[in-house]
């Protein structure tokens, strides 16, 4: 299959934004409100775009090699770079961006040794779980320190869901590549 369709665009559209992103954070020192709602308006099209390349190559037959390798890494550059942006700035305590990248580059890495098998599919757990992230970082990446209290306290809930989910799923995750795993050693 060709690698230029446009579920593989988007990709690359999402891998461009990732600088893009992170200049509109830092801007400034980080802190300035217009450039915080910038950096969340990057984040939300890059996460959009998460959406619509894999609805596009399932539905038409894009699903390519490069796709298959590009799309997770884009997404884990985009997450990673706004939650080391976040907790370099005060905004997200580290272990939050510890926890979740432990689990994404665990995950990372584990596809990539059944990769040889098989794709294990992220199930709707793990897409339940990259929604909830992109909802609980880009409420971080808005400036909330100048809107009223409850809008923190709903960002920090959303982000405590983040946060047991992205550990469910990883467990869940290892769980399915160690039977899939036994189930190939006994030939079934």
């Amino acid at each position: 299959m060709r690698v230029a369709n446009v579920a593989n665009l988007l990709t690359g559209m999402r891998l461009v934004l990732v600088p893009i992103f992170l200049l509109a954070l830092f801007a400034d020192s980080g802190h300035e409100s217009s450039y915080r709602i910038t950096a969340f308006v990057i984040f939300t099209v890059a996460v959009i775009t998460d959406h619509f390349d894999g609805l596009l190559a399932r539905t038409y037959g894009m699903v390519t090699e490069f796709g298959k390798l590009a799309d997770p890494i884009a997404d884990k550059m985009l997450i990673g770079a706004a939650l080391i942006g976040l907790s370099m700035l005060g905004d997200l305590p580290w272990w939050v961006t510890v926890v979740i990248l432990i689990r994404e580059l665990g995950i990372t890495v584990l596809r990539l040794v059944v990769l040889r098998h098989g794709v294990i599919p992220a199930g709707r757990g793990g897409k339940l779980k990259t929604l909830v992230q992109a909802v609980a970082i880009g409420l971080f990446v808005l400036p909330l320190h100048n809107w009223p209290s409850p809008w923190l306290t709903v960002a920090w809930v959303i982000m405590w869901a983040a946060i047991v989910l992205t550990v469910l799923t990883g467990v869940d995750y290892v769980v399915s590549a160690v039977k899939d795993s036994r189930d190939r050693s006994a030939g079934r």
